[in-house]
C-alpha cells in the first residue's frame, strides 16, 4: 500500500521521537545525523513535539567553533503510555511515562477455560484501571493503550482475526475493550511488539536486521529488516511457530502437524519433559509456569533429566533457527518472552551449539545469538510504542483526539 505524505511525516516525527527518547539530552545536528532527515526537516518535527510537550529544551551544549547548539530532551512526565500484555496464560499492564519508564504494573491471571473474549476484556479493563490508579494519573495525560494479542491481527479494524491457541476466529477485539476503557487503544501482536521494543532500548538497537524469537505459550519471530519493523502485506510476516520442523509431526492448533511452536513452545517443552520422564515431579500438568519454573530450577541445580529436556528442546529450537539466519541473514536473533527469560542462559548455550550444526557458516558468522536485554516485559514496552505512534499520528487533531485507523475510543462519559 502506499503510503501517504502524512504518513511518511508521521514515521519521521516517530523517528524523531525514539531518537530523543534513546540519546536525551541531544541536538538537532545529531538528530539530523542520526534519522538521515535533513536539519531543516529535523527542525521542524522538534518544533512540533515541544508545541505537544513531548520534548523540551534543555540548555546548549558548545561546538567546536560555531555557536552553542540547543539541546532538547524528553519531557518523561508529558504525558503517560500503556501497554497491554495478552498471553495464554495472563495479562501484563504496565504503565510508562514518556521516557517510557514504568510507573506502574498490574498482572492478572488467566486459568485454563477463561480464554472466553469476554473474560479475557475483563481481566485487561481490570490491569489498565489499577495502573491508572496505582500512578495517580489524570485521565487526560493518557495518550493512548496499546495492546499486544497472540495470533493474527488486524491492525486497521482492531480485529483478532485468529489465535489458534484460542480458537479465537474475528474477534472485535478493541471494540469490546472500548466498552471498558476510555483511552484511545492501537492493537498488535507480541511478535511486532518485542521486535520493536528490542529495536529501541534492547540487543537491536542500532542494527538493520534483526529477529526477536518470541519463546511463550506460542512461538514466532519478530523481523526487522532494513532497519524498520516488517509485517508483511497483510500484516502476519513471523508466523515461523507455524512452519513445519517434524514432517508429520505433533499436532498443532492451528491444524498441521509438526509446527515449530509444538516442540519448542511451553505446551511442547512439557510434551518434550513427560516423554522423557512420564512421571517427572517438574510436570505440573495443568501449569505451564509452574513446569518452566521447575525446568529452571532443576536445570540450575544440575538436574539430569532438566538438562536433557533442555537440550532436546534447543536442538528443535537451534535448527529452526538456522533457517532463520539461512533464509534473512540477521545482524542478532534474539531469544524473547518469558520462556527464554525463566531457561535463560543454560538454553542460550545449548541453542548456540545446536544452531551451529545446522546453519551455513558464512550467515552464522555474521549473526549473534542473545538473551534479551530488557529488564522489564518486552511486549508491554513495545505495545507502548504502538500507542505513542499512534498518538504522534493524530497531531493537528489535538482538540478531539480522534484515533488513527486501527484504534478505538469509548463514546464521551
Amino acid at each position: 500500500m502506499k503510503r501517504t505524505s502524512r504518513d511518511i511525516r508521521t514515521a519521521n516525527r516517530y523517528e524523531v521521537l525514539r531518537q530523543i527518547i534513546a540519546e536525551s539530552p541531544t541536538s538537532r545536528q545529531e538528530l539530523a545525523a542520526a534519522t538521515g532527515l535533513s536539519l531543516a526537516t529535523v527542525a521542524t518535527l522538534v518544533g512540533e513535539l515541544l508545541d505537544l510537550r513531548m520534548i523540551t529544551e534543555v540548555g546548549f551544549e558548545d561546538s567546536a567553533g560555531g555557536r552553542p547548539r540547543g539541546l532538547v530532551a524528553v519531557n518523561a512526565s508529558g504525558g503517560a503510555l500503556i501497554g497491554v500484555d495478552i498471553a495464554e496464560t495472563y495479562v501484563h499492564v504496565e504503565l510508562f511515562d514518556l521516557a517510557l519508564n514504568v510507573l506502574a504494573r498490574a498482572d492478572e491471571d488467566m486459568r485454563p477455560g477463561e480464554s472466553r473474549p469476554e473474560q479475557v476484556v475483563g481481566h485487561v479493563a481490570a490491569a489498565v484501571g489499577s495502573v491508572v490508579a496505582q500512578a495517580g494519573v489524570e485521565a487526560a495525560r493518557v495518550l493512548g493503550v496499546g495492546v499486544s494479542v497472540p495470533g493474527q491481527v488486524d491492525r486497521d479494524s482492531g480485529v483478532a482475526e485468529y489465535a489458534p491457541n484460542w480458537d479465537w476466529h474475528d474477534v472485535p477485539l478493541l471494540d469490546l475493550l472500548a466498552e471498558h476503557i476510555a483511552y484511545p487503544l492501537y492493537l498488535d501482536n507480541p511478535l511486532r511488539a518485542c521486535a520493536v521494543a528490542e529495536l529501541w532500548f534492547g540487543a537491536a538497537r542500532g542494527r538493520g536486521d534483526a529477529v526477536v524469537v518470541n519463546l511463550g505459550t506460542g512461538v514466532g519471530a519478530g523481523l526487522a529488516l532494513g532497519g524498520g519493523l516488517h509485517r508483511g502485506v497483510s500484516n502476519s510476516a513471523g508466523e515461523w511457530g507455524h512452519t513445519t520442523l517434524v514432517l508429520d509431526g505433533r499436532p498443532c492448533h492451528c491444524g498441521n502437524h509438526g509446527c515449530v511452536e509444538t516442540y519448542v513452545g511451553a505446551p511442547g517443552i512439557m510434551r518434550n519433559l513427560s516423554e522423557l520422564d512420564p512421571g517427572s515431579r517438574l510436570l505440573h500438568p495443568q501449569d505451564q509456569t509452574a513446569t518452566i519454573d521447575a525446568l529452571a530450577r532443576a536445570v540450575a541445580g544440575q538436574d539430569p533429566v532438566a538438562l536433557k529436556v533442555v537440550q532436546d528442546t534447543a536442538r528443535y529450537l537451534g535448527a529452526g533457527i538456522a533457517d532463520l539466519i539461512n533464509l534473512l541473514n540477521p545482524e542478532v536473533v534474539v531469544l524473547s518472552s518469558w520462556v527464554a527469560a525463566r531457561l535463560g542462559e543454560p538454553l542460550l548455550d545449548e541453542v548456540r551449539r545446536a544452531v551451529a550444526r545446522h546453519a551455513l557458516r558464512r550467515p552464522l558468522a555474521a549473526t549473534e545469538i542473545v538473551l534479551s536485554p530488557i529488564p522489564t516485559d518486552p511486549v508491554s514496552l513495545g505495545a507502548a510504542t504502538f500507542a505513542l505512534e499512534g498518538a504522534l499520528q493524530s497531531v493537528g487533531q489535538r482538540t478531539v483526539r480522534r484515533p488513527r485507523a486501527g484504534s478505538r475510543t469509548a463514546p464521551p462519559a
